[in-house]
């Protein structure tokens, strides 16, 4: 069974940088294009970023476009997502997701519990 599970979250101050990881248990995240997703309260899911199975292509929402870098470190088995210049509109519970192609297409398939990031001075 995937399971996925993120870190890296927390409370920084506007204009700061957070690095989130997304990481797999008996699973090779490479297999698959990742997903990044947030959500604030009240708020639909956004999703913001993704990256391909071979790191050939990325994707970004227009809302981090410029300020997130979305990445992978193999050695590792995670996907980083790299945030600067952090606004308080940031602020949200953020997800990763696994895609069930090796390609960034429309469909998720597994998701991790999330984690919280708080951008607020």
């Amino acid at each position: 069974q995937v399971q996925l599970g993120e870190s890296g979250g927390g409370l920084v101050q506007p204009g700061g940088s957070l690095s989130l990881s997304c990481a797999a248990s008996a699973f090779n995240l490479d297999t698959y294009a990742i997903h990044w997703f947030r959500q604030a309260p009240g708020v639909e899911r956004e999703g913001i970023s993704c990256i391909s199975a071979n790191s050939g292509s990325t994707s970004y929402a227009d809302s981090v476009k410029g300020r997130f870098t979305i990445s992978r470190d193999n050695n590792k088995n995670t996907v980083d997502l790299q945030m600067s210049s952090l606004k308080p509109e940031d602020t949200a519970v953020y997800y990763c997701a696994t895609d069930r192609y090796y390609f960034c297409s429309g469909y998720q398939q597994s998701w991790g519990q999330g984690t919280q990031v708080t951008v607020s001075s």
